[in-house]
Formats: C-alpha cells, sequence, structure tokens
C-alpha cells in the first residue's frame, strides 16, 4: 500500500478551510491509517523533517520534491529518500511538519497540524498529532453529516460530547497515539470534511466537556436510539454508569420520538440460509466457544429474553453441531450481511422461515442505528428543531451531567 504526503495550503475545487486558531490547545494523536508498507511524499509549499524528539532538523522538502519513506525489514526503523536517491539516515521515527498556513496530505487527504511517522516490525504508521479543537473539526462534520444553522444546538451537543470523549483519552493508549480516525472511536476525516456549520458549533463550545462529580465524562453516542436509549450493560459486558440512564425520546405524551427523522429509525434486513450460515462460520466463534470454528448450518434461531429498554439481550441459534447463545451488540457483528455489513442495532424482532428442518430465510424488523449509550444524534437533531438548547439536550442523554470547561483552562 503506498500513502502519499503533500503540503498545500489550497486544493482547486474544495472548500477553503478555516485557518489554524492561535490559541493554545491540548494536543490529540491521531492513528489515521494502519500499518502500511510504504508512503510517498510530495510538497507544494516547503516543509521539514525533524527526527524523533520532534527538535532536531533533518532535512527540508522544497515545493515540488517527491519523498518515499522506506522501512526497513524487521527493525523499527524509517528513513526518507528524496526523488533523486538522496536518502536520510535510519530513524526511529519521522515527523512531517508544515508552516500554520499549510496543511500535509496523506493519500489525498489533507490534516492539519504535523504528521508522525511511526515505524512497526512490520511497515509504517501515521499518526496526526493536532491540537484538540482542530481534531473535532475533523470529526463532528463525519460523525453529524452536514446540517443547516436550524441544527446548530445538535451540532453544539456533539462538539461537547466529541470533546469529552476524546479529552479522556489523551495519553491512555500509551506513546504511540489516543484516538483511532475510525468508528473504534470516533471517525475522523481531517480538513476536507470540514463545514461552516459544524465550525460555528465548536467555536462556539470551545474547551466545553461534560462533567459528573466534577470530573470529564466518557461521552459515548450513536445515530438513532429508536425510542429509547439503553443502559451499557444492556449493550456491552460492563457494569452501570451513573449518567448513562435510559432516557426516552418520545415527544411529550404524544405518539411521535424526536428521532423518527432519521434514516434508520425502521429498517429490515433478511439473511436468506446460505448467507446466514456463512455469517455463522465467519464470524461466530469469535463471540462464542465453536468446536473446530466450524457450527454447521443453522435449524432455529430466536430472542431469549429482552433488556429494560427493549432490545434483544439474547438470540439463542441453533446449529448442526450446538445451540449458541450471542449477547448485546454483539449479534451485530455476527449477523453480518453478505457484504459484512452489521445489523443498524440490537432492537430487532426475529422472523425465522424453515425448511427440511434447517433455515430457510430469516427476517429482522428494527429501530434505530447504533449500539444505543449515550446521545442519540438524530434525536438531537430533532430536538434541536424543536427550539431546545446544546444544554438541554446533552443533560436529557446523559443525566446529572453539568457542562463546565476543560481542566486547566
Amino acid at each position: 500500500m503506498t500513502a502519499l504526503i503533500a503540503c498545500s495550503t489550497r486544493s482547486p475545487g474544495r472548500r477553503t478551510p478555516r485557518p489554524v486558531r492561535e490559541a493554545p490547545d491540548r494536543i490529540i494523536r491521531v492513528a489515521i491509517t494502519p500499518v502500511i508498507a510504504t508512503a510517498r511524499v510530495s510538497a507544494t509549499t516547503e516543509f521539514q523533517w525533524f527526527v524523533a524528539d520532534g527538535r532536531t532538523f533533518l532535512t527540508r522538502g522544497r515545493a515540488g520534491e517527491q519523498w518515499r519513506l522506506e522501512h526497513e525489514e524487521n527493525a523499527r526503523r524509517v528513513r526518507a529518500i528524496r526523488a533523486d536517491g538522496v536518502p536520510t539516515a535510519w530513524q526511529t521515527r519521522l515527523i512531517a511538519r508544515v508552516g500554520a498556513d499549510g496543511f500535509l496530505t496523506l493519500n489525498g487527504k489533507r490534516y492539519r497540524g504535523e504528521l508522525n511517522v511511526v515505524p512497526s516490525d512490520t511497515g509504517l504508521a501515521v499518526v496526526n498529532r493536532i491540537g484538540l479543537e482542530d481534531y473535532l473539526r475533523g470529526v463532528v462534520p463525519v460523525e453529524m453529516g452536514e446540517h443547516p444553522k436550524r441544527d446548530s444546538s445538535a451540532l453544539q451537543a456533539q462538539a461537547v460530547a466529541s470533546r469529552s470523549y476524546a479529552y479522556v483519552r489523551l495519553a491512555q493508549r500509551g506513546e504511540t497515539f489516543d484516538v483511532r480516525a475510525t468508528t473504534s472511536d470516533q471517525v475522523y476525516g481531517g480538513v476536507d470534511v470540514e463545514n461552516d456549520e459544524a465550525n460555528d458549533a465548536i467555536d462556539a463550545t470551545r474547551g466545553l466537556v461534560l462533567r459528573y462529580n466534577s470530573r470529564v465524562v466518557d461521552a459515548p453516542f450513536h445515530s438513532t436510539c429508536g425510542g429509547t436509549t439503553a443502559e451499557p450493560p444492556e449493550v456491552w459486558r460492563v457494569g452501570e454508569s451513573a449518567y448513562l440512564k435510559r432516557v426516552s425520546d418520545r415527544v411529550g405524551n404524544s405518539e411521535r420520538y424526536y428521532c423518527e427523522i432519521a434514516p434508520r429509525y425502521r429498517w429490515t434486513r433478511t439473511l436468506v440460509g446460505a448467507d446466514l450460515n456463512e455469517a455463522l462460520e465467519r464470524y461466530l466463534s469469535t463471540y462464542a466457544t465453536v468446536p473446530g470454528g466450524k457450527p454447521g448450518a443453522a435449524r432455529g434461531i430466536g430472542v431469549r429474553g429482552r433488556t429494560p429498554s427493549g432490545r434483544v439481550a439474547t438470540i439463542d441459534i441453533e446449529t448442526e453441531r450446538g445451540i449458541y447463545a450471542v449477547r448485546g451488540n454483539d449479534m451485530r457483528y455476527v449477523l453480518r450481511q453478505p457484504g459484512g455489513e452489521i445489523l443498524p442495532s440490537t432492537y430487532f424482532s426475529v422472523e425465522p422461515e424453515y425448511r427440511d428442518g434447517r433455515v430457510a430465510r430469516v427476517t429482522f424488523r428494527g429501530r434505530g442505528n447504533g449500539h444505543g449509550v449515550g446521545m442519540c444524534q438524530w434525536g438531537a437533531i430533532g430536538r434541536a428543531r424543536a427550539g431546545q438548547s446544546f444544554r438541554t439536550i446533552l443533560g436529557t442523554y446523559y443525566p446529572g451531567t453539568t457542562v463546565g470547561t476543560v481542566p486547566g483552562q
């Protein structure tokens, strides 16, 4: 795999990002690639390479120069090779840094801050070291999508939740990175996903986080609750949380819900027998003990118990080799579509059809999208359109919390 890094102040056809803020900001380290074999570096403006300490200057990249990053096989070292073949010395890490008015580009995507190239035994990983507020500029638009100004309080609520989520993970992952740029943490798209509405929300809530008993809280969120949020033990193998309680998304005493405007408020998924069996063979052994990893064809499937919010607590899958119980959020990853898409939520009913003693087809009819814990993003949008402030939205989905500043600010 090849990664292209470039430095530019503007790219034709892209929206012009806002300038970097000069105010001091906490730094977060975002892992933006998995381990890759090599990377290619170019620049339209001047940039600099530094060694691992981030202070010792190594060499300068001029506009138009092409650089290739090379990993030393079976060693944790990397070097940069200019287009004319002149290499740097092997280093334990390389850092690409550009001036305040430029952006570094990796695989066609622009990033603020600096890019750290970290070698491992098998390849290279790239980490974006960036101010926390500027990191949010690449998170909120992806997590929420583009929305008009009338949805600003929902975007502000997302900014505070994402800032809180990121803050509690600073320095938790060790010496290399704090968060991943994927759904494993928060999806981060760099400069090219930024938009004015999200930037306005981030600026309006700068430095604000959620607190409970004076501590910054972990603030999970999801797309659509389907009518009610869930508590953590309903979904994951964790204990209860004082501020993550079930919350109804009902609009007053009506039969309507704030998140019913969501594309996946209701959904249907169907697996024919062959696709169900393939999913079980590929994924079941990750979440249940399957002798030999081969569960065989499905003979039955049904719900065994529901959680207090109405989600499926356990689904029993009977095959030729036994009965397997899959619990909580795990079932979304076992009962996948042929293309690998997971079930939208655990808030569903099961309708199996049988033929010759086997499952011929099973249909899931559900509501909601995501794990269901914490803030419902589409519910927040519905509440914003009903006139609720970001503080009201956050106080609803994270009961007992208050909005305050990041410690030290």
